[in-house]
């Protein structure tokens, strides 16, 4: 398939054997390290579809420019992901010498990297002289003076980087690879945007979006595989959230078993586990009505979901562990669209005793992964259909952070909104129109979740 702009994409997983992921990727790696080690342009840009390995990326690319006498800066988007990026580049290789800039705030940094003798913190860039590599945030690298460039950078979650960001760091480095999702959550403003919306340099736009509107014939690669889902959510997920840019999950089906050790006892939620365990997709529907934002039964819903999740003593193999592995709750995630949602599902999982799962909104758990993820629907018992809970990014998110099943709590009624509610956002000139758009990527997922509905009337 070729996309508008002149890039091919591989169709997406279909179940076809000739396929082999682990060279599909290896040859993409290898032509995004070849280019970012060798060719001549100031930039390099790679897409990710979720679960891909933009971390492994971005640490080995980092270590072969360490290798290859190429001193580099590292820009992320957060403390957590500075922080991991920094473990990951000390776990492969441990002599490496690598800088954490960070702020002088207390406990500005996990205190873990304190015990890498390789690891060097600091607030002060001339502290840091001297290493290979050095990670910080784009806020922090934005108040860093240096007398010399740096002759590479690293920019990871690119995608998620405002372009005003970018311009801030831009004359610190001399080329740079950027390395990011195009599927995810856009990059957030506290202030709106549309007096800038169409303008050359779009402060609220993209740090990736802004740089190929003035370089488009920078290389662009793209990670074809994705590791992390499985061959039951890659087509789905590819498809509704990434029609330009299909990719393919890394296994397939088979590969990956989700069991239960506790038969099921014939509830509406037991159903929906089963359904999720046998395809791994699940939608447990409750009667359309129009509710608060914190649906007491939508949220005691989700927190039965997990509850049996936990009692029916899930067990799951994959590739990576031919004997069953528990379904501990560490491994499981409920996703939701509000902060306040996932209050009320932490203290509905509180009443019910279960502790230790993760509770977030979408973007905190955006890059993250579980075993199995529980999503309470952004749209269910909404009188409405907002900008906010159309965005793509959001439900790609949420429907894109397990390994196993995703189950989606959702109040009946929801295709009838959209239908209702259809997208009435002003055109506006200069601006590229984002596709697909959320109210096309939740009719596609919805379509998708009603071939495994369960209906509940608690």
């Amino acid at each position: 398939m070729t996309r508008p702009d002149g890039r091919t994409s591989l169709p997406a997983q279909r179940g076809e054997r000739s396929f082999d992921p682990a060279a599909a990727a290896a040859a993409a790696t290898d032509a995004i390290l070849h280019d970012t080690l060798h060719g001549t342009r100031r930039g390099v840009v790679v897409d990710s579809p979720p679960g891909a390995g933009k971390s492994t990326l971005v640490v080995r690319a980092a270590r072969e420019l360490a290798a290859a006498g190429r001193p580099l800066m590292v820009v992320a988007q957060t403390n957590a992901q500075v922080d991991d990026l920094v473990l990951r580049l000390a776990d492969k290789d441990p002599g490496l010498p690598v800088g954490r800039l960070h702020s002088s705030e207390a406990n500005a940094f996990d205190p873990a990297l304190a015990e890498l003798p390789s690891v060097r913190t600091s607030a002060k860039i001339a502290d840091l002289a001297g290493m290979d590599i050095v990670v910080s945030t784009a806020a922090k690298w934005a108040y860093t003076k240096v007398d010399t460039p740096w002759g590479h950078a690293i920019v990871d979650e690119a995608y998620q980087m405002r372009s005003d960001a970018l311009l801030s760091v831009a004359g610190l480095f001399e080329r740079a690879l950027f390395v990011g999702d195009p599927g995810q959550l856009d990059p957030f403003s506290v202030v709106g945007a549309d007096q800038w919306a169409g303008l050359a340099y779009d402060p609220s736009s993209s740090a990736v979006a802004t740089l190929l509107a003035h370089n488009p014939d920078l290389p662009q690669h793209r990670l074809p595989v994705s590791w992390r889902l499985p061959a039951s959510a890659a087509p789905l997920v590819s498809d509704a959230f990434y029609p330009y840019t299909r990719f393919r999950s890394g296994t397939d089906h088979g590969d990956r078993r989700l069991a239960f050790g506790v038969a099921g006892d014939g509830s509406g939620v037991d159903r929906v586990l089963d359904e999720a365990a046998e395809s791994g997709w699940g939608l447990l529907e409750l009667p359309a009505r129009h509710t608060p934002r914190t649906d007491p039964e939508a949220v005691r819903a989700t927190a039965l979901v997990v509850r049996r999740l936990l009692d029916r003593g899930g067990a799951a193999t994959s590739e990576n562990s031919p004997d069953p592995v528990p379904l501990t709750a560490d491994r499981i995630a409920v996703g939701t669209a509000h902060r306040d949602q996932a209050a009320a599902v932490r203290a509905a999982l509180s009443d019910l005793g279960v502790h230790g799962v993760t509770v977030d909104t979408a973007n905190r758990l955006q890059g993250r992964e579980f075993d199995v993820t529980v999503v309470l629907h952004p749209l269910s018992g909404r009188p409405d259909a907002t900008a906010f809970h159309l965005e793509t990014g959001r439900l790609c998110v949420l429907a894109s952070r397990h390994r196993h099943a995703c189950i989606v709590v959702c109040r009946e009624g929801v295709a009838e909104l959209l239908d209702e509610h259809p997208s009435t956002e002003p055109v506006q000139l200069g601006v590229t129109v984002k596709f697909p758009d959320g109210w096309e990527a939740n009719h596609a997922v919805l379509a998708h979740l009603a071939e495994h509905r369960v209906r509940w009337r608690p």
